[in-house]
């Protein structure tokens, strides 16, 4: 099913069998730093899965392309920085030499998602807590369709954007540690989370914090903007949270959902491995199957979208993976109407409502609206209006949405004069280019050969 506003892509896969998703951990074992998936069945190295499981390149784009190596590849402990949009290796992860209309293309969409995300989110917070009926006497019969004040202004943020962007930091942090022969990103997105927890409670800055590096740094983060209860308590102290003994337990929200869309940019990597590091940074703060699985799903999905691929196509590839992870089934069955529902009637705030069976704070009932709404977007703007008129939790539809649509279209179709208004744009941008930069070009920033002392100020290993 191709979406109003969808480009050329890549073909789903054929019968639309995803790859075999992997249920353990990713991460360092043993004393040599070997990263891998550790399964009931065994352990898959990131670094030696074979081609047949890679992802298909994006279409789109003439990447240039370094010839297949021949032999045995070498053992890595980690994804090459560079790995990009084009052909596997025997490294299990795209290697391609980075074009520029690659480059291009990939920091629109990083963008696209951050920004995304925040308008999203920024839209959405006006109205949160709000009843259709309720936002309709407020805003008028046709809802809220501009960006309203909300904590003081028009275009504040969320702390569904705050962790977002901490998020985006532990995984730049993940890829700058790894010189180090430690590759471990659930615990780096973990020391991310930590720094945002932080913001929470302290007044600005403490520049006694040597690992603050530049993010923490940022003043205006330092505000507390209706965190989840579940978050609070799942950083408030340096335990790491684990699919085994996770925190919250029965915390089924839709806050770690919201803040897992970065992982999905890692587009060098399976999309199985996308979902599990994805899962398992939702765990270090909301332990139940739907929430944790949620935030997989989206970050498949985001994975997809970002390597060129139809809506459609992302969302039946993650509704493919999901389909063998316990406690699946209420995540499966809310991507399934939100595709199901695109055909039934014309796009309404009851038909965005009788997507949530209950109160439509659930992190699958979340997901489920924020992908209805991009699926039947004529633009940007009419999604995220779509996405934030209902009794629902209309943060983090928004938010979802707007990640969504971020990512498929890139940074040119999010609407200026929203983007004009919105709080912290200067360091969303900032941070979305790092994160680029880093993907395509961190070699030349950190490694044996070469060193940025900019860069490692900005991102400390520490």
């Amino acid at each position: 099913m191709d979406t109003a506003m969808s480009r050329a892509a890549a073909p789903a896969p054929a019968g639309a069998a995803p790859e075999s998703a992997t249920t353990g951990t990713i991460g360092s074992t043993g004393t040599t730093g070997t990263t891998g998936t550790t399964g009931t069945t065994g352990t898959t190295d990131i670094a030696t899965k074979t081609a047949t499981d890679a992802p298909d390149a994006p279409t789109g784009t003439a990447p240039t392309t370094a010839p297949a190596p021949t032999g045995t590849p070498p053992t890595r402990t980690a994804p090459p920085a560079t790995a990009g949009p084009g052909p596997a290796t025997s490294a299990g992860v795209a290697t391609a030499l980075w074009g520029r209309t690659e480059q291009q293309d990939f920091r629109s969409r990083v963008r696209g998602t951050l920004l995304g995300t925040a308008i999203g989110d920024a839209l959405g917070a006006p109205v949160a807590g709000l009843s259709l009926s309720g936002i309709r006497e407020t805003h008028g019969l046709a809802g809220l369709t501009e960006p309203a004040p909300a904590h003081g202004r028009r275009g504040t943020v969320t702390a569904s954007t705050q962790l977002t962007l901490f998020t985006v930091d532990g995984l730049i942090r993940a890829h700058v540690r790894r010189d180090t022969g430690g590759w471990h990103p659930p615990t780096d997105v973990h020391r991310a989370y930590l720094r945002w927890a932080a913001t929470q409670h302290d007044w600005g800055p403490d520049e006694r914090r040597k690992d603050n590096g530049w993010l923490a740094g940022e003043e205006w983060l330092y505000a507390r903007r209706g965190p989840d209860r579940a978050c609070l308590t799942g950083f408030a102290d340096d335990i790491l949270g684990t699919l085994e003994q996770p925190k919250n337990p029965t915390a089924r929200d839709a806050a770690a959902t919201v803040r897992s869309a970065p992982f999905g940019l890692l587009v060098g990597w399976e999309p199985a491995l996308v979902l599990q590091l994805a899962v398992e940074c939702a765990t270090q703060s909301h332990g139940h199957p739907t929430a944790y699985l949620s935030a997989g799903s989206l970050a498949v999905i985001v994975h997809g979208l970002t390597r060129g691929e139809t809506l459609d196509a992302a969302v039946r590839r993650a509704l493919g993976l999901l389909g063998t992870r316990p406690g699946h089934q209420p995540v499966t069955d809310a991507l399934q109407r939100a595709v199901a529902a695109v055909t039934l009637q014309a796009p309404s705030p009851r038909a965005v409502e009788s997507l949530s069976p209950g109160d439509g704070r659930d992190a699958e009932d979340a997901l489920a609206v924020a992908v209805y709404c991009a699926l039947v977007a004529e633009d940007v703007p009419h999604g995220l209006r779509l996405a934030v008129n209902h009794g629902g939790d209309s943060t983090a539809t928004g938010a979802l949405c707007g990640a969504l649509l971020g990512a498929l279209h890139g940074e040119t179709a999010l609407p200026p004069a929203w983007l004009a208004d919105l709080e912290g744009r200067a360091t969303i941008l900032e941070l979305a280019d790092d994160f680029a930069l880093e993907m395509t070009q961190g070699p030349a920033l950190h490694g044996p050969s070469a060193s940025a002392p900019g860069w490692l100020a900005r991102y400390p290993r520490a």
